[in-house]
């Protein structure tokens, strides 16, 4: 039978169907037995909120500094127990990320020291660790003075690569990339791979694809003024280059927080810094390899002296709220103490009143992401500095519908770092993407959440893997943990069709060529606003579209077959 096809552009402009529900955090930390007192020095070390023992529920894990060690808090159904293994770890440790660097199914813990020896330690899947430092390639006796450790592929070999942030003081130590070699060891490709001979006073990283490439690039957050961060183009040969200036986020700040997220739900992955009183970045991705600061235009700009920060949805309201530490404590130096910032539907931010954080006066360094009840509601923990206790805010806003998701790698790495999550719900696409080593010193969990109001059906969840394997579920119900094991998505015959034609080249400078077609198939073109640009008939003789005529930027197709349909984006330069 003849089909034809028709492609126009899904650019809904459907109010979601929401909940209205009171934002209200309390700290529970003492109550649900994780009473730590923060370290009496500043900048504390990070903080953990990953499920360690692969059980469902979100753990905490604690560096420490001077003669307190690392510290791990076992999830026990919603309340907390100290769990001790067979390694202590002491001294100035700043990162604590678990990673499962070997592809084995258990998860292995790295540390990162500022005046110490960075560590590996590898689980043998019982939770008796073993020192590896040294046979994995690390240097054993080298103090790096490093901060921030983050975890990403990027080379897309199946194995998650190290990236070293190293805060010398003297400039002379620069940071480090270390290449998985897939067998337990570690290279350092740091020349090789183009990544600068010289110290940036580097706090943290984060591997993320900025560019929608499928290859994870690099963004650095450096402290000081002149030394402004460092964005890293993955060239896809195993070489990166430094495009910082012509991409716009060479922020010259006091840096510190690398937080990723696409805030705006537009599929272009966004950086938040923090900094000074001068004000935090919030660097809007433009889709075209630009960022464009928006911090004052949307009101996340702070105007403190911010540390971590991550996105969240707070009231699973289907937008991404935000929390940033302050190391303010001092309600007279009219500075903001607690960082707490509801997003409503225009995507702008505001602090709203009774959210729980009236008392939330504490100096306060690197939180993270993660769920202690498994209720769906994004809870978070922030490590403060004594004589005050870390807190532990747990979430009660409420009755909107969600959806969390966890992956497991096949193909791609075990943990499914670099995969992006896609959701379509109530007529609004949604997006996540997986990290390992993020904010400030920080390690969010490990699934993925997604608030949908009171929808209680989303039409698909999409996961798109470094692999480039596509796993698509469509008629998911919602308020459950979608497991997603890579390769096990099924589609259609007609959805493998719809997925296999191509625009190219993409991104273009004026004319788009369709191909991988087997009938005649009608285009229509509509800007990021939805609007009707032009229309066509596409066949064998005649495949192109001019674009020559509009303005730079990003502009949707979907690809559309009675109840089969697929996005396809098409950037002009």
């Amino acid at each position: 039978m003849h089909l034809k096809f028709k492609i126009h552009i899904l650019f809904v402009f459907l109010a979601s169907q929401l909940l209205y529900t009171q934002i209200y955090f309390e700290d529970v930390a003492s109550t649900l037995g994780v009473s730590i007192t923060g370290n009496s020095g500043t900048v504390l070390g990070g903080v953990s909120f990953y499920d360690f023992n692969n059980d469902g529920w979100d753990d905490l894990t604690f560096a420490s500094k001077e003669t307190s060690p690392v510290r791990f808090f076992k999830n026990l159904s919603g309340t907390f127990v100290e769990e001790t293994f067979n390694i202590t770890i002491t001294g100035h440790s700043k990162q604590v990320l678990w990673v499962d660097y070997d592809n084995d199914g258990d998860n292995d813990l790295f540390v990162t020291k500022v005046n110490g020896v960075n560590a590996l330690y590898q689980n043998n899947g019982s939770f008796v660790f073993s020192d590896v430092t040294t046979a994995s390639g690390f240097p054993a006796l080298t103090v790096l003075y490093t901060y921030g450790a983050s975890f990403g592929d990027y080379d897309n070999d199946g194995f998650l690569d190290l990236f070293l942030c190293n805060k010398d003081n003297s400039y002379v130590i620069p940071n480090q990339l270390y290449h998985n070699n897939g067998n337990g060891t570690f290279t350092n490709v740091s020349a090789a791979a183009g990544i600068s001979d010289v110290g940036h006073l580097s706090f943290c990283s984060s591997f993320f694809d900025y560019d929608n490439d499928g290859f994870q690039d690099i963004y650095i957050s450096n402290d000081r003024f002149d030394n402004t961060n460092i964005l890293y183009h993955n060239n896809q040969d195993g070489t990166f280059t430094d495009v910082s200036i012509d991409s716009g986020t060479n922020v010259a700040a006091n840096a510190m927080s690398t937080t990723i997220d696409d805030y705006n739900d537009d599929g272009w992955l966004d950086i938040y810094v923090t900094n000074t009183v001068e004000g935090n970045y919030h660097l809007q991705n433009n889709g075209d390899g630009t960022f464009t600061d928006v911090a004052s235009t949307v009101g996340t700009i702070f105007n403190s002296i911010g540390w971590g920060a991550n996105f969240f949805d707070a009231d699973n309201d289907s937008d991404m709220d935000l929390y940033v530490s302050s190391m303010v404590n001092n309600p007279g130096a009219g500075l903001i103490m607690s960082g707490f910032y509801e997003c409503d539907q225009s995507y702008n931010y505001s602090i709203p009143s009774n959210a729980g954080f009236d008392n939330d006066e504490y100096i306060s360094f690197s939180n993270a992401i993660g769920d202690i009840n498994n209720d769906g509601y994004p809870d978070f923990v922030v490590s403060n500095q004594a004589p005050d206790n870390h807190t532990l805010w747990r979430n009660s806003a409420g009755s909107n519908n969600w959806l969390k998701v966890k992956l497991q790698g096949n193909a791609s790495n075990r943990m499914g770092i670099g995969s992006w999550i896609e959701i379509l719900v109530n007529g609004k696409m949604m997006y996540r993407y997986t990290l390992c080593g993020e904010s400030f010193l920080g390690q969010n969990s490990g699934t993925e959440f997604f608030g949908v109001g009171n929808a209680t059906n989303i039409d698909f969840v999409k996961v798109t893997w470094l692999s480039g394997i596509e796993d698509t579920f469509f008629n998911v119900t919602t308020n459950q943990v979608l497991n997603i094991v890579e390769g096990t998505g099924e589609l259609s015959n007609e959805d493998f069709r719809l997925n296999a034609i191509k625009l190219v080249p993409n991104p273009t400078n004026g004319c788009v060529n369709v191909t991988n077609f087997e009938h005649e198939l009608n285009i229509i073109v509509r800007d990021f606003l939805g609007r009707k640009i032009k229309e066509q008939v596409v066949n064998y003789n005649n495949r192109s579209i001019d674009l020559k005529e509009l303005s730079k930027g990003v502009y949707f197709f979907v690809i559309e077959n009675g109840n089969n349909a697929i996005t396809k984006r098409v950037i002009l330069n």
